[in-house]
């Protein structure tokens, strides 16, 4: 007689990791994009960097910086103040791999200037491909990476920073920042009683020889970990930007004092604090009074990150979502071959198809304004329309990403429950949904016949595809309205998918005239997978999505 065996775990029916994967090459869009937008010479050095933040030990170090959060110790054991943040290995260890492969001060030369010839494209995918990953640790990567752009309204501060912000190296010592082989530069603008009205900071700065000594309180510290600061604070000219160090010049900590860390929803991996200044040392920025101009350089370069960041997560979710369903099976049949989720897969790989060709197209811009004032204009216009709807297009996307994996999506061994909790910060910082409704507003208002010419072009690209010359009439129509601030979120919305179309119309026509058919000529269904695409386009997209 047979016994019965009570050997009840062996696991089948469930996908293998998706990892050890070369995140470039699998990625037909992003590989298009980037050869569209001008780095098709990267091609080789975009795949090494793809092979190695898609190995399993990229992976186990994201899922370590996240379960072992940062935490602050304000003093030593003698009872001397020192606010610093400790962080997990795990954690310094995707710092360091990202400085090396140059994702914080690749787009800049070693005199900080724009260094060009697609180097922001470039660039781009290398963030795209990181934040697949892990997202918390490359917002100090990205504010040194934009800093930059703040500190060259100060050219002898930036002399001095670049010589250390510009190695590829990445130094966590606790330290002077003059002392160290490589830096990193958070921000510090948001005040409790004010937000996004920056104008509201109370923050106080008195001269003191050739600095600055600064009194008040930050709600919002981005990075505390970092070995400087641009922060806003009130002058006698007004609202001033300062440059901030963990180390006065005589080499005794300054007096920036963290008060807590914040605890997030996501970014778990990243530390963000509220801190208060008290007499601490800073230098100036810019002209007195001249604050908010001098660090919009630094938020223009942050917004456009958060845009990248969250299309990198959307095409981590969808990877997740298509690697599962083409390796479960449900009903006798897999879950990629139900027609059902053949739907929604390729619905989702559609909007991130097109939000992957127009972040980078955005780059492109970026790469070109310093001698292209069309595509300065470019830039000004749609940085703001494309954060406002690549962020807030994330957050949806992979939940239903999420849904696709079933309860596995939904729990913490897997990354996509990591990524959806991610994915909503982008959309808060540096500035919400509203305050890039009122920046597009205001572009339009005050470099009104650039901002037409933009148009103009994004309707030229996008000529003849179904529903573009409707979109861009109502583009122009709804922002000359006398009450444009109270409809702008739905111009705005169409602002950038019009230029999502343009942009995916430059990489691949037929993808271009599917997205406009689905997204322009009709309202987008709220639910992905609610359109109707013939079988040779549903498996085209899924195919250039993950082979």
């Amino acid at each position: 007689m047979t016994q019965p065996t009570f050997a009840t775990h062996e696991v089948f029916n469930q996908s293998p990791p998706f990892e050890d994967v070369d995140l470039f090459a699998v990625d037909r869009p992003l590989v298009e994009a980037v050869r569209s937008n001008g780095g098709a010479a990267a091609e080789r050095e975009l795949s090494e960097f793809g092979r190695h933040w898609g190995s399993a030990a990229m992976a186990d170090r994201g899922r370590l910086a996240n379960e072992n959060t940062p935490k602050l110790r304000s003093f030593d054991a003698k009872g001397n103040r020192r606010d610093q943040v400790e962080f997990h290995p795990a954690y310094h260890e995707l710092m360091a791999h990202s400085a090396h492969a140059g994702v914080h001060n690749s787009t800049w030369m070693a005199d900080g200037k724009p260094a060009g010839d697609a180097t922001e494209v470039i660039r781009a995918a290398k963030f795209y491909m990181a934040a697949q990953v892990e997202t918390g640790h490359l917002c100090p990567i990205t504010m040194t990476r934009a800093s930059v752009g703040a500190l060259a309204m100060q050219p002898d501060l930036l002399a001095r920073v670049m010589p250390v912000l510009s190695t590829k190296s990445y130094d966590p010592s606790f330290a002077p920042w003059w002392q160290k082989r490589g830096m990193t530069l958070g921000m510090g603008m948001t005040e409790k009683q004010g937000g996004t009205d920056v104008r509201a900071n109370m923050t106080r700065a008195v001269r003191d020889g050739d600095g600055y000594r600064i009194t008040g309180h930050k709600w919002f510290m981005s990075a505390p970990m970092c070995d400087a600061f641009l922060v806003l604070a009130q002058a006698d000219g007004g609202l001033t930007c300062f440059f901030m160090p963990r180390f006065a010049p005589d080499g005794s900590v300054n007096a920036v004092q963290f008060q807590r860390l914040k605890d997030k929803l996501g970014n778990r991996s990243n530390a963000s604090s509220e801190v208060e200044f008290t007499g601490a040392y800073a230098e100036r920025v810019g002209e007195e009074g001249k604050g908010i101009r001098t660090i919009i350089q630094m938020v223009q370069l942050t917004r456009q990150d958060c845009a990248i960041a969250s299309v990198g997560l959307m095409r981590s979710g969808l990877a997740h979502a298509l690697h599962h369903a083409r390796h479960r099976s449900v009903f006798q049949k897999h879950l990629a071959d139900q027609p059902l989720m053949q739907a929604v897969l390729s619905d989702m790989a559609l909007h991130v198809e097109a939000s992957t060709a127009l972040v980078m197209r955005l780059c492109r811009a970026f790469d070109r304004t310093p001698h292209d004032a069309a595509e300065a204009a470019y830039m000004r216009l749609l940085t703001p329309a494309i954060k406002y709807w690549t962020c807030k297009s994330a957050p949806p996307f992979l939940f239903e990403a999420m849904e696709c994996l079933g309860g596995n999506g939904y729990v913490e061994d897997g990354i996509l429950a990591r990524h959806y909790r991610e994915s909503p910060v982008n959309a808060i910082w540096e500035g919400s949904g509203n305050v890039m409704c009122l920046d597009v507003i205001r572009a339009l208002s005050r470099e009104g016949e650039a901002a037409t010419a933009v148009l103009q072009a994004l309707a030229a690209e996008t000529k003849g595809l179904p529903g573009a010359g409707e979109a861009a009439s109502f583009i122009g129509k709804t922002f000359r309205r006398a009450d444009g601030e109270r409809v702008a979120r739905l111009a705005v919305e169409k602002l950038a998918l019009l230029a999502a179309t343009a942009a995916l119309n430059g990489v691949s026509p037929r993808q271009a005239e599917l997205f406009a058919a689905t997204r322009l000529a009709t309202n987008h269904a709220s639910m992905y997978g609610a359109v109707e695409l013939d079988s040779a386009d549903v498996r085209a997209l899924l195919d250039r999505a993950l082979p």
